[in-house]
C-alpha cells in the first residue's frame, strides 16, 4: 500500500504525543498536522494547561497538584474533590474512568493511595467538583492556524457517559457563546497552536463563570457534527495539508449530534436519577441531525458497533 503523503489524524492522546515527539521521522512519509512537542506539551499535561490558563486570566476550578501521597495538607478547599491525572493515559487505562470523586478528606486520602499504586503520585491533581451535571459542560472546537480560527463551533454537552466524569459525549448541540471563543482563542494564540482542537469547560453556577477543564489537541468523538453545522473540520485540515485554500466558517447553533448506543443508557440513568424525564429526552432528539455511527445509507457500521458493545464494555468501560 502506498502511504506517501497520507495525513495522520490523531484520535487519542497517546497518538498526539507519539506524532508530536516523532514528527520529523513521520514527516518523511506522512503529512503530520500535529504540532511540535513545545506546543503539544501545554495540552498533554494538565499541570501545564492550568498553569498557563491562570497566567492568561482564564478561569479554572480550584486545583492542587500533588508531590507525593502525603501532600494532601496543601488541598485548601472543601470537598467534594475530583482526583484526576495530569497525564491521562496511565490513569484512564488502569481505572476506565476519567476521574474519581471523594466526598470527604478520608476518602480523598484513600483514593490517592489507591491511585499511587499504578501511577506516579506527582501526576495526580486534586480539584474542586463544580456543582451540576454534564449538561453544564461546553466545548469550543476549531481548526486553528496562524493564530486564528479558520473554522469554529461551540457545543453544549447535554449528555455524557459516565454521567458525572464523562469520558465521551453521547448527545451534544451547537450553541452560540462568544466568551468561550474568546477564552479558547486566547489560550491557543499563546501557544501558537495549529490543527484541530477541542477545549472543554464547565459552567460554575456559583459565579456564572465558564471554567477550563481540558484541552484536547486532536479530533474529538462528535467531530462529524461539524459538517451538519456548516464547518467540516476534517476536510478543512485536509485542504490545508495539501496546500488548497480553506474558507473560514463558523458552526450554526441548534444542530444536534447523538451516539445512540451510549446515549440510550446514559439517558436511562439520568431519568432514574431524576435529572431527566423521558418526554424531554425524546424532545431533545428532534434537533438531532447527525448520528455518530448509524446511517440508513450504510447501516453495517452501526450494526457492528451494537455487536461489539459487550466487548467494549469489558475492555474500555464503554
Amino acid at each position: 500500500m502506498k502511504l506517501q503523503g497520507w495525513i495522520l489524524y490523531p484520535t487519542r492522546d497517546e497518538l498526539v504525543a507519539a506524532f508530536s515527539r516523532y514528527r520529523s521521522e513521520l514527516s518523511e512519509l506522512f503529512r503530520v498536522p500535529t504540532p511540535d512537542w513545545e506546543v503539544v506539551k501545554w495540552a498533554w499535561d494538565k499541570r501545564n494547561t492550568y498553569g498557563l490558563a491562570r497566567e492568561l486570566d482564564i478561569p479554572t476550578p480550584l486545583t492542587c497538584c500533588l508531590e507525593n501521597v502525603d501532600d494532601l495538607s496543601r488541598v485548601n478547599f472543601p470537598p467534594p474533590f475530583a482526583i484526576k491525572p495530569a497525564i491521562k493515559e496511565h490513569f484512564v487505562y488502569a481505572t476506565k474512568a476519567k476521574a474519581w470523586r471523594a466526598d470527604s478528606r478520608d476518602e480523598l486520602k484513600s483514593l490517592v493511595r489507591k491511585a499511587s499504586k499504578f501511577m506516579d503520585p506527582s501526576e495526580l491533581i486534586i480539584q474542586e467538583v463544580i456543582p451540576g451535571g454534564g449538561d453544564q459542560q461546553f466545548s469550543y472546537c476549531a481548526f486553528f492556524r496562524d493564530r486564528c480560527a479558520e473554522g469554529s463551533m461551540v457545543v453544549k454537552r447535554r449528555r455524557q457517559h459516565p454521567l458525572q466524569f464523562g469520558r465521551a459525549s453521547t448527545y451534544v448541540e451547537t450553541v452560540d457563546i462568544p466568551i468561550l471563543e474568546e477564552l479558547s482563542e486566547r489560550f491557543l494564540r499563546a501557544i501558537d497552536y495549529y490543527g484541530l482542537v477541542e477545549v472543554e469547560y464547565k459552567l460554575d453556577p456559583r459565579d456564572s463563570q465558564y471554567k477550563l477543564l481540558d484541552v484536547n489537541a486532536r479530533t474529538w468523538g462528535y467531530h462529524s457534527i461539524g459538517a451538519s453545522a456548516g464547518v467540516d473540520f476534517a476536510h478543512m485540515l485536509y485542504l490545508d495539508q495539501i496546500g488548497q485554500p480553506v474558507s473560514s466558517s463558523k458552526g450554526q447553533p441548534g444542530i444536534g449530534w447523538v451516539r445512540m448506543t451510549t446515549d440510550i443508557p446514559a439517558a436511562f440513568c439520568a431519568c432514574l436519577g431524576g435529572d431527566l424525564d423521558f418526554r424531554s429526552y425524546f424532545r431533545s432528539l428532534r434537533t438531532c441531525s447527525t448520528e455518530a455511527v448509524f446511517s440508513p445509507e450504510d447501516p453495517i457500521p452501526g450494526l457492528v458497533e451494537m455487536l461489539l458493545l459487550p466487548y467494549l464494555a469489558i475492555k474500555r468501560g464503554f
